[in-house]
This record gives structure tokens, sequence and C-alpha cells, in this order.
């Protein structure tokens, strides 16, 4: 083998064997332990990482194999069963990825606004509507590559390609995927992941805030443990208004100072207490991850979406093979954001 095949063969090794070291510890970190009940974040992530070991096990591993078997490229059954395995995990990685924002979202606004309580993705009868559709809709896409995917007949060249009936039979597909299996997971994956940091930034903004005010011991805070009348509350009122000119940050404001300057200290807790609830952190720091991880993923996409647009008016080898490599990316990077999102990155079992 030249030396440009040789560096292909350890890139697709590397990211073959990682991305099912990542993918397979997901899986088996998010599988429920004895005793406790199936959480609907847990069957999210062993969907997405049951959708990527399928592209790690059926279509990177065969094809870094195959880079010594040669003769395995130029058959048709190869070109489908790779063909259907990778479309197949792709678009169900795709929605998987929509399904986890958009929890992580509702969760965090729901332990940020309403104090933790159930959201609508916590109904786990609901997911698992949801995953089952996304898996009929990916299949519906993807079992057509069986039929329709072969080698292109150059046997100089190691690539699968598709035939289609016609041209418009083509443009029919490409349109309905890109349209049904693209661009609607896409603007759900933004959508989430927008209120996800914009929650965050406001949520940083009032706690910094809030802290500050408590902190430096304001007239506020002073006046109210010792003579809480109503001229407290009309200073309190000012300083909201001079810090806080919109109506929703001053009631976001009162609410939280209302627990922090009154209620909390009157319970015994200090608002250092409040900030370290691990059930919150926990959630800011998985809704962190799944902004890191749609931050990869839309980055994937964008070009991932370039290459195949410029493979329809153009057959290129290395645009193919591109589009591979950053498939196989994602799909070998992410499951390890999202294990350092919730702290199970590590070989503890208990």
């Amino acid at each position: 083998m030249t030396s440009s095949n040789w560096i292909e063969l350890l890139m697709r090794a590397f990211f073959c064997f990682t991305g099912i070291i990542g993918n397979g510890w997901l899986g088996l970190r998010s599988l429920p332990r004895s005793g406790s009940p199936l959480r609907t974040s847990d069957v999210l992530f062993v969907n997405l990482a049951v959708s990527n070991l399928i592209t790690n096990c059926l279509v990177d591993l065969p094809e870094t194999m195959a880079h010594v078997a040669k003769s395995w490229l130029t058959s048709k059954e190869y070109c489908g069963v790779t063909k259907f395995s990778h479309e197949i995990s792709e678009t169900s990685s795709i929605f998987s990825t929509m399904f986890i924002s958009m929890y992580w979202h509702q969760k965090l606004v729901g332990s940020i606004r309403r104090g933790g309580a159930p959201v609508q993705m916590d109904n786990l009868r609901l997911v698992v509507v949801l995953l089952a559709g996304s898996w009929i809709v990916s299949t519906a896409f993807s079992l057509p590559y069986i039929f329709i995917a072969e080698h292109n007949a150059n046997e100089s060249s190691e690539v699968c390609e598709e035939r289609f009936a016609s041209p418009a039979a083509k443009q029919t597909y490409d349109g309905m995927y890109l349209t049904l299996a693209n661009v609607v997971p896409m603007i759900g994956i933004t959508y989430a992941t927008v209120q996800i940091v914009l929650t965050l930034l406001r949520n940083q903004k009032l706690e910094g805030t809030a802290e500050r005010s408590l902190e430096e011991r304001s007239p506020i805070s002073t006046d109210l443990k010792s003579n809480p009348s109503s001229s407290n509350q009309v200073r309190a009122a000012k300083i909201c208004e001079e810090r806080f000119p919109t109506p929703v940050e001053k009631k976001t404001f009162d609410a939280l100072y209302l627990i922090l300057a009154n209620v909390v200290p009157l319970a015994g807790i200090t608002y250092a207490s409040v900030r370290s609830n691990p059930s919150s952190s926990n959630q800011v720091r998985a809704a962190k991850s799944v902004v890191a991880v749609a931050t990869i993923f839309i980055f994937c996409w964008f070009t991932h979406l370039i290459l195949r647009i410029y493979s329809n008016f153009r057959n290129s080898i290395l645009a193919v093979k591109l589009t591979s490599f950053i498939g196989a990316s994602y799909t070998c990077f992410v499951p390890y954001v999202y294990l350092h999102g919730v702290k199970k990155l590590n070989c503890s079992w208990r």
C-alpha cells in the first residue's frame, strides 16, 4: 500500500475503535442499575449509542478491514449493506441528537423556572413513541440503498454509488431526505441549543447580581432583617428598576431575591448551599455538554451537506471519502462529550 493508503487506514481504524469504545461505554453506563428506575435520559443515550454503533461496527470496521481484502469492495452485497447501515445510523443519530437537545432544554428550564418540576419529555411512553417514529423514518429512507447501491464498475475506484431509476427519482429522494431527516431535526437542535445558551446566560446574570446584593449587605438586606417596613420595599424597588429595566428581569429577580434574602435564611440555608445544589448543577453541566455536541453536530452537518451537494454535480472519490470521515468523527467524539457532561466518564458502576 502507498503512504496515502496507510494514512487513510490508520485514520479509519482510529475513528472505528475509538467510536466503538466510546459508544459502547455510553450505552453501558446509561443502562439502569439494579433497583433503579428507567429514566428518559438513559433511554435517549442508549438509543444514540446504538445508532452510532451501527456505523462503527457495520460501516467503519468493514471498510477498515477491506483495505486488506479489497475484493469486498467490488461486491454489490457489500455496497448495499454498508450504504443501508450508514444511512439508517446517520438518520437515527440526527433524530437522537435532536431529542437529547430538547430533553435537556426542558430539564434546564424546568429546574430554573419551575423548581425542578417534571417536564413533558420525562414521560417515558412519549419518548419511546418518538424514538420508534424516528427509527421508522430512518428505515424508510435507508431501505432503498439495499437495492440501488453498487460498485461503480471502475476497478481503480473503491467507492459505492447509488443507481437511481432516473434523475427525477434521485432529486425527489434527496429533497425529501434533506427536508424530513436533516432540516427539520436541525431546526429543533438549533432552537433547543440557542434556548439553553440564553437560559444559562440569563441565570448566570441573575445569580451573580443576587449574590453581589447579599454579599455587599446592601440597605435592602440589612433593613429587611431589622425592620421589614414599607420603606425597605421602596428601596428594593428602586434598585431593581436601576439594574433590571425590563419587567421580565425584574419579576425574576424579585422572586429570586425573596427566596435568597428571606425564606432561605429562615430555613437555615446559606446562599452557597443553594448554588451548590447537586441536581441543579448536574443539569447545568449536562446542558453545557448538549451545547458542545450541538456545535460539533452543526459544523459536521454543514460540511457534510456541502460535500454531498458537490458530489451530486461532480463524481469525486475525495468528496465521498471526506463525507465518510466527517460522519465517523462525529460518532467517534460525541459519546465522550456526553459522558463528561453527565459525569460518567469513569469506570465506576456505583
